[in-house]
């Protein structure tokens, strides 16, 4: 379970996030969709410990990431190509996290042929870095990376940007099948509605930083809801 309390991010005069009270269930994919600024990646980074909250807390499973490590252990997350080590090719920046993760070789690899039709053929054994590479091959190589230790919290800030319609059709199928056979609590901002209510659970609608809409998705029944605020 995820505790969001009194939670509070301003950057000078602008409040970024204000969010007093937010409890996000185990097990649910979690739809976070709003315009631009209103503060969705300022939410996650809120959640990893990326940034200093003003006053407020979040709580991973009762563990204030701000005070404790050991949440990193069941977390992946990739927000942005910062998270990448773009010196590395692929193969030795999953091998690093493979071994931050006590992942053996075998194991690594066994995982990331799960991938290969994500991959397309475009990511493994092309003899050069990660900066050398498209930003939706970047993409995907983040991504991979957030799900090799295969969290119990997975959290992907705008996964489907950059990525062309064959893939975003492939990732979908991956966090669809990954919730299922885990059980995994997955939270994803996206400004694409169609792929957000496609997947979700549960939406949460953001608005300069506060929630305005908290929403079951069952059988897609946020869609008239979230398609009318969009559309005014």
């Amino acid at each position: 379970m995820i505790q969001i309390h009194q939670l509070i991010k301003t950057f000078g005069e602008k409040t970024a996030v204000n969010i007093p009270e937010l409890t996000i269930a185990d097990g649910v994919i979690l739809g976070i969709v709003g315009n631009n600024g209103a503060g969705k990646s300022t939410l996650f980074r809120l959640m990893l410990d990326l940034l200093k909250a003003d006053s407020g807390h979040v709580l991973l499973h009762d563990i204030d990431p701000s005070l404790q490590e050991s949440w990193k252990e069941s977390t992946g997350a990739y927000l942005d190509e910062g998270f990448l080590i773009d010196f590395l090719t692929p193969e030795e920046y999953f091998e690093f996290i493979a071994s931050a993760n006590s992942l053996s070789k075998e194991l690594l690899y066994s995982r990331l042929e799960g991938f290969s039709q994500f991959m397309n053929g475009e990511i493994m054994n092309q003899k050069k870095l990660i900066r050398d590479f498209s930003a939706g091959n970047k993409q995907k190589i983040g991504i991979i990376g957030a799900m090799l230790n295969m969290p119990s919290l997975l959290i992907l800030d705008e996964p489907f940007n950059f990525l062309d319609p064959s893939s975003q059709h492939t990732l979908k199928k991956i966090l669809a099948d990954y919730h299922s056979s885990t059980g995994a609590t997955i939270l994803i901002s996206s400004h694409n509605l169609q792929h957000t209510i496609d997947l979700s659970t549960h939406i949460v609608l953001l608005e300069h930083g506060s929630v305005i809409k908290d929403l079951s998705n069952a059988g897609r029944q946020a869609e008239p809801e979230l398609e009318a605020y969009f559309s005014n």
